[in-house]
């Protein structure tokens, strides 16, 4: 029998909640084998997965505003279902209201039969009463009016709010509930930028140059089959967001240089630098984690890297021999990834307020241990996918503190496109950029 993608995407949201799963790990175990779907299902159970996380605020606010219990008592699977249900109801023109609801009773009374009726009520009343709803108000209660009407926690609003004007807060949660774009980096050991492209286009993927990353491409075209093409089997472009291969360029590595990446965790930025280095000198991916560094030793043979050394450990407490020994040190620290909500829209619901203190504590320590990797006149890249000053300003100036001795290597940023550049960093935003959020500094080791 045929699945159903509605209720698969139930399934998905329950165990991204009640397991801290991830969705995009979820949604690519669903969808293979393809045969499982058809391609509309497969559209609509990626739209009904993405679709509702990135808008749970506004459909929890709505279930609040038509249940008559605690709609935090509500069971999660049943809250799920409810939400997948108004999502549809509220976002979607081609499914229609009542086959929503029909679909969702079905799926309640296989999974939670006991919340069948109350299901049917929650959304029949909804029908009835959604053009009757008084929506917060922008002018009254912006905090509320945005959490709300563009679904963030009413927390991290309250901090953006601090940082920007209503209207830039409203511009920043509209770009993280928007779909990213589907970006690639070539290879450059093995093709040119026209060379991957024509070789996409002959397979029928339509793509264009990005707009900011020499190393960019950028689909016009559906994904679906990607991961098929020869161009990607032979190892030709990979998967990664256009502000962060900036990332790798900043610590402008030589051919034949020794490097350190610190957390390199499945290796974006690591086989970046790789190519940069023309697969020449030696590259010592570092990481706390054994499975993404297995993760990152298959892709280096897809994409014929072999100057990559991976080590499992602890960066807080390096190994001896790493002290002074690396020309560059690139540290793209573990963080809040608020920056990168377009593609895990789950974690805004996942993050909490005191979680900032915790990733700036470890962001510090890692940075020290980086410091003392550094040979004579070595340079160290620190970075993050986010944009609250917690985790990037606050960072750099105890960095500063704790080591005077390192020179802010500004001439560095040169080549960077003028949008990126904000001083002695790199910042980019969705909003402004169309790539996700990033932050990064660089510092020069002294002589």
């Amino acid at each position: 029998m045929t699945p159903s993608p509605r209720r698969a995407a139930v399934e998905i949201l329950t165990r991204i909640e009640r397991e801290k799963a991830h969705a995009e790990s979820l949604l690519d175990t669903a969808l293979t084998p393809k045969e499982t779907f058809n391609p509309q299902d497969r559209r609509l159970l990626t739209e009904l997965v993405y679709g509702t996380l990135r808008m749970r605020g506004q459909l929890d606010w709505l279930i609040g505003q038509i249940y008559r219990g605690d709609p935090e008592k509500l069971d999660i699977l049943v809250r799920n279902i409810l939400r997948t249900a108004l999502y549809q109801i509220r976002f979607t023109d081609r499914i229609p209201s009542f086959a929503a609801v029909n679909e969702a009773v079905r799926i309640t009374k296989a999974l939670h039969p006991g919340a069948s009726g109350l299901v049917n009520a929650v959304l029949r009343n909804t029908l009835r009463r959604l053009d009757q709803l008084a929506w917060p108000s922008l002018e009254a209660d912006p905090e509320q009016a945005i959490a709300v009407l563009h679904s963030h926690p009413r927390w991290l609003v309250r901090r953006l709010l601090a940082q920007y004007s209503p209207e830039e807060t409203v511009a920043i949660c509209r770009a993280n509930n928007t779909i990213a774009p589907f970006t690639l980096r070539v290879n450059t050991l093995k093709v040119s930028r026209e060379e991957a492209l024509a070789a996409l286009t002959a397979e029928g993927i339509t793509a264009e140059p990005t707009a900011w990353s020499p190393d960019g491409l950028r689909l016009t075209s559906p994904a679906t089959g990607f991961r098929e093409t020869s161009a990607y089997r032979q190892g030709l472009i990979r998967i990664q967001d256009e502000a962060s291969q900036w990332i790798s360029r900043l610590l402008s590595p030589e051919p034949g240089a020794e490097v350190l990446d610190l957390c390199a965790g499945s290796g974006g930025k690591t086989l970046h630098l790789a190519s940069l280095m023309k697969n020449q000198g030696r590259i010592t991916a570092f990481d706390l984690h054994a499975e993404p560094l297995r993760e990152l030793s298959q892709e280096a043979k897809r994409l014929g890297i072999t100057i990559v050394q991976t080590q499992k450990g602890n960066g807080r407490s390096l190994p001896q021999e790493f002290s002074g020994r690396f020309d560059r040190v690139l540290l793209d620290a573990p963080c809040s990834g608020l920056g990168t909500l377009r593609h895990n829209p789950e974690i805004r619901w996942r993050l909490q307020p005191e979680d900032f203190k915790r990733c700036r504590e470890l962001q510090i320590a890692l940075l020290s241990s980086a410091v003392v990797c550094l040979k004579a006149g070595g340079r160290l890249v620190y970075s993050v996918c986010a944009v609250t000053p917690e985790e990037n300003e606050f960072v750099i100036s105890e960095l500063r503190k704790r080591h005077p001795e390192l020179t802010p290597a500004a001439p560095a940023l040169a080549d960077l496109p003028v949008p990126f550049r904000d001083g002695d960093f790199l910042k980019t935003y969705p909003h402004r950029h169309g790539a996700d959020g990033f932050f990064a500094a660089i510092f020069t080791a002294p002589d």
